[in-house]
């Protein structure tokens, strides 16, 4: 294919993308009132239940994994954050804890759904050039062999950030965000190399920190409102200040992005809820 007809390929502008642990944020509020009202021995059998449930559910396995944290502010109580490897085994996770006699004490505010995305913008570019010089035809079967044989190789390299474990961090901030799609500005307009672009340096001001905190990047269309779900760790809270900061100056942020509702919580062991309850 000479370079004139590869120019006219109409190549796919969605970039391809390797997907991992299905993940479900649980964001709780607490009855108060219906559990000041419980007998102290009834307290600490709901809590015993609990604990043991909880403790077993935190235990990473495989990429299965329950994480608890303490919210700030007045969006909820406690969060549950649950890691595990399908749609299915997330149910169960729900299941469980709406079995707890501990969820009598509490009342969804709301929650999200998603799994966890890697997007592979400049191997997209790459791979998709290179059939199209090769003469193969985009969505015929030998490009859909091609692009899956990519993909299942993506998935062997990246299986740890696929497949984490949730990070032991002190604390955790949560937000949803799309990409602008108006009259004026529209992010799924634009070329894919441009966006490959914009992307690679949006991606420069996250590996600055690197060291302090820890990003976890879950993919939502056709799950949830958004786009996107991003989950932050640090042990230090004000790192989420200075990154996000610093990420709207950044054009794809500045330009493309809108954010939904944050969360702030502090990681809790399952053991250490009875003194978050009892005070």
């Amino acid at each position: 294919m000479t370079p004139e007809t590869l120019a006219d390929v109409a190549l796919p502008a969605v970039p391809l993308t390797v997907e991992g642990a299905s993940v479900l944020h649980q964001m709780m509020r607490f009855r108060w009132p219906a559990w000041r009202v419980l007998s102290a021995e009834s307290r600490a059998e709901v809590l015993e239940e609990a604990v043991r449930s909880l403790s077993a559910m935190g235990r990473p396995v495989e990429g299965r994994q329950t994480g608890l944290y303490s919210l700030l502010g007045h969006k909820g109580d406690l969060l549950f954050v649950h890691f595990r490897r399908s749609f299915e085994e997330l149910h169960q996770a729900q299941s469980e804890l709406a079995r707890l006699r501990l969820n009598d004490y509490l009342e969804p505010a709301t929650s999200y759904l998603s799994v966890i995305e890697l997007g592979l913008y400049e191997s997209t570019s790459k791979v998709y050039g290179g059939l199209a010089a090769k003469g193969i035809e985009p969505h015929s079967e030998e490009w859909k062999r091609e692009i899956q044989a990519v993909l299942d190789r993506q998935r062997q390299a990246m299986a740890p950030r696929l497949w984490p474990e949730i990070p032991p961090a002190k604390y955790i901030c949560f937000y949803p965000m799309d990409r602008r799609r108006g009259e004026s500005v529209n992010w799924y307009t634009e070329p894919m190399a441009d966006r490959q672009r914009m992307m690679h340096e949006h991606g420069l001001v996250g590996r600055r920190y690197a060291g302090e905190v820890r990003q976890i990047i879950t993919g939502s269309i056709g799950f949830d409102d958004w786009e996107w779900g991003v989950d932050l760790f640090a042990d230090d809270p004000l790192v989420f200040k200075k990154l996000i900061y610093e990420m709207r100056f950044d054009h794809v942020s500045a330009v493309y992005a809108l954010f939904g509702t944050f969360y702030v919580g502090l990681r809790l062991e399952a053991s250490d809820l009875g003194g978050i309850l009892n005070g």
